[in-house]
């Protein structure tokens, strides 16, 4: 039974959000076009980079908790993940968008914004050679620039509240993942390549790695729906 327990945090990840895509106020298979693009494009990124940091030992998948089959390093259940995880947080980031009427963050994300770039780029300097940490802040850092001073996405607002509220079913799966409730991690890394700064049994750029690869999704999500942005009228009764 544990060779399934990655199976079935996949599972569990995309099972209440694929069973509500059909609900009739966010109507989120509408918005499957765009999504599935962005899916695609993030994980084209992130199985390569995936790929390489499981050939060099950077992380690695422990295979008491996992099916077997592997391609290009990395079990079934990884390259899963990758269609799960991003599909629920949109799910998730589509509904608070319907819900929260308000751009309550929007005023604040440039500001905000700036301030995380610096603070990625000084951290990835200052740990130079921290491969994980390097490579996952940096190009955050500049994925994150892109949107601020050349595209001026105006989404942004949203989509750090949106992501604010992914993190908590992220860190419930990415906890089990790391060996939170479990006699070993499922998914093991080397400390030498990170900070070493583990929220619970989560290695902090973790957080900045989710932020990269949902920014690379809602790029073309909401490249896609070409909608307006701010705030939005109140939702009828």
């Amino acid at each position: 039974m544990e060779h399934y327990y990655y199976l079935f945090l996949d599972i569990f990840s995309i099972s209440f959000p694929l069973a509500a895509s059909f609900e009739k106020r966010v109507h989120y298979w509408r918005k499957w076009p765009g999504l599935f693009t962005g899916i695609g494009v993030m994980a084209l990124v992130f199985l390569v980079w995936d790929a390489i940091f499981t050939a060099n030992g950077v992380w690695g998948f422990n295979p008491r908790y996992t099916l077997g089959p592997r391609f290009l390093h990395l079990p079934i259940e990884e390259w899963l993940f990758f269609l799960a995880v991003p599909y629920s947080c949109m799910f998730l980031y589509e509904v608070m968008r319907y819900y929260v009427r308000r751009d309550v963050f929007g005023p604040y994300a440039r500001t905000f914004s700036i301030g995380l770039i610096v603070l990625l780029l000084s951290v990835g300097l200052l740990t130079w050679g921290r491969i994980y940490t390097n490579v996952t802040f940096f190009c955050t850092a500049l994925f994150l620039a892109y949107h601020v001073f050349i595209a001026k996405s105006p989404w942004l607002g949203r989509f750090y509240v949106g992501y604010a509220v992914s993190l908590i079913p992220f860190f419930l799966v990415n906890g089990i993942l790391t060996g939170w409730l479990l006699p070993e991690p499922i998914v093991w890394y080397n400390n030498e390549e990170n900070l070493g700064i583990r929220l619970n049994t989560i290695p902090i750029e973790d957080s900045m790695y989710l932020l990269f690869f949902l920014l690379i999704v809602t790029t073309f999500y909401e490249r896609a729906l070409k909608r307006s942005h701010g705030d939005l009228p109140a939702v009828e009764a």
